[in-house]
């Protein structure tokens, strides 16, 4: 009998988190929830935070947890489980942009600040007057958002706050969470790509750029690639939890660069959706691309593992229907996901389409009655039945994400021959099937669980049991089932867009 190993993936969202256990046999992962708990930000005197310390206890708990005994699913998918394996690792993947201060002595300086606080309204704007965006943009490969690390930091430099004055050392969420663990300051390099504070030409920070900014760079810490061991987990951490010492890499540590490291099959030919409650489009390219059309496309450069790079740009996801089945739910007709997406289906296809873009749905108090609001003002016949609501919701998420196929041709030269989606919203058959016809491409869906899958392979790697990223992507593959959908309907589609494009034009505007 094979060798089984046992890794486990702390995956922290922006509203919660999961500490997950992955056994590897030699040729597939069995994967298990270990914990799970809420990540909810806290406001205080009119600031938004992140409680690190509890979602450190709850890391920790997930550990004791698994120390305990939790129960692994065997990779052969028999439906049996056994108990603990050798642990040979621990990996920690988040959310991206939001980071701690700590001051020499590697303490805590103060909460960190939620990417949604207020402190930036109106930051990127002032840093474009000492460095202008074109600037930033070729400087770093990255579009210019108001909640990039970037301009946290820079608000915090124009605010002249005393914790700057403090700070020995920024870390960003999961390396914060590393440290905690074993004791290393450390940027893992794929989120740090994410912060717009590295120099996509050099590979280093962005000295230059941080400087005009007035951005102390004593505090930023060395780089680490994906698949360094930090070290061991400290005596505390072993003794709280109950575990030995267990290696902690860093892994993909941004959760969509581990998402995209364990999609099978992701080639040159492959466009990738990342999908979930927001959605990221993208392809995997050898090297930045940082040019003018990209800029204006409104795409971005983010680092993949084995030094590749992530080409993408974030777009509307199901959050639309998310915040339509709240909206419901608060009027007391509590529909489930397989409920709304079967009466979607019942419904006709292209009768009311929106621009999931449109500000106005951006965060309506009531987002059903926004949706049939816009379709008014566009000349349409608004939809009224959940089925229809639903339908154009997902009708439009699928045009949205032909346009954004055209858009990455026209930017890379190269057209995609084959869509390839993770994440939850890979789950959506319906979703899949849409996507595949408007964009005219045969679709792969899955794995769910991506970003768990992502991390546990970068772990793998590192400790000798794979060889390389397409051997990892291979084992992915082995370990769980892909559906394959063929597109149909390229015509109506077409008509679709174009008609589409010609409603987001005739949209009033406030």
């Amino acid at each position: 009998m094979a060798r089984t190993r046992d890794f486990l993936a702390v995956d922290l969202g922006a509203s919660g988190g999961r500490v997950l256990a992955g056994r590897w046999d030699g040729a597939r992962f069995g994967l298990s929830e270990v914990h799970r708990f809420a990540n909810e930000p806290v406001s205080s005197i009119g600031r938004l935070h992140w409680d690190v310390l509890a979602i450190w206890s709850e890391i920790k708990r997930g550990m004791a947890r698994y120390a305990a005994g939790q129960r692994v699913p065997a990779p052969n998918g028999d439906g049996g489980a056994e108990r603990l394996g050798e642990l040979a690792g621990l990996g920690l993947d988040t959310w991206g942009v939001d980071f701690a201060l700590l001051d020499r002595a590697g303490n805590l300086l103060g909460n960190p600040y939620h990417y949604r606080d207020r402190r930036t309204a109106g930051i990127m704007e002032l840093a474009f007057e000492r460095v202008p965006r074109r600037d930033v943009f070729m400087t770093t490969g990255v579009q210019p958002m108001h909640y990039n690390t970037l301009y946290q930091l820079f608000a915090v430099a124009l605010a002249e706050d005393p914790q700057l004055e403090a700070a020995a050392t920024m870390l960003t969420m999961p390396n914060l969470f590393a440290y905690w663990l074993c004791g290393q300051r450390v940027a893992e390099r794929t989120h740090a790509t994410t912060t717009q504070c590295l120099d996509a030409h050099t590979g280093g920070w962005a000295i230059g750029l941080l400087e005009a900014l007035r951005i102390p760079t004593r505090i930023l810490p060395p780089l680490a690639e994906p698949g360094t061991l930090l070290g061991p987990t400290s005596t505390e951490v072993s003794a709280e939890t109950g575990l030995s010492p267990v290696p902690v890499f860093a892994v993909a540590s941004h959760d969509t660069a581990s998402a995209v490291a364990a999609i099978p099959g992701l080639d040159i030919e492959s466009a990738y959706i990342s999908s979930g409650t927001w959605s990221l489009m993208g392809v995997e390219t050898a090297s930045p691309i940082i040019t003018d059309a990209v800029l204006a496309a409104g795409f971005t450069n983010e680092g993949g593992v084995a030094g590749t790079t992530r080409l993408l740009r974030n777009i509307p996801g199901l959050w639309l229907v998310a915040e339509c089945r709240r909206r419901w739910q608060r009027d007391g007709q509590d529909y489930g996901w397989d409920e709304l997406v079967a009466a979607a289906e019942r419904s006709p296809g292209l009768h009311s389409l929106i621009d999931p873009d449109d500000p106005s749905l951006l965060n309506p108090q009531d987002m059903p009655a926004a949706i049939r609001a816009l379709c008014r003002a566009t000349g349409q016949v608004p939809p009224e039945s959940v089925g229809a609501i639903v339908r154009c919701c997902l009708d439009s998420l699928a045009l949205r994400c032909r346009a954004t196929l055209d858009e990455l041709a026209m930017v890379t030269g190269r057209r995609p021959k084959m869509l390839r989606v993770v994440g939850g919203g890979s789950r959506n058959r319906l979703l899949c099937q849409l996507i595949a016809d408007a964009c005219g491409l045969p679709l792969v869906a899955g794995p769910a669980e991506a970003t768990a899958f992502g991390n546990l392979l970068v772990q793998a790697i590192a400790a000798g049991e794979l060889n390389g990223l397409a051997e990892g992507r291979a084992a992915v593959a082995a370990s769980v089932t892909l559906d394959t959908y063929e597109p149909q309907s390229g015509a109506a589609w077409d008509a679709a867009l174009t008609r589409l494009r010609d409603l987001a034009a005739s949209t009033p505007t406030s």
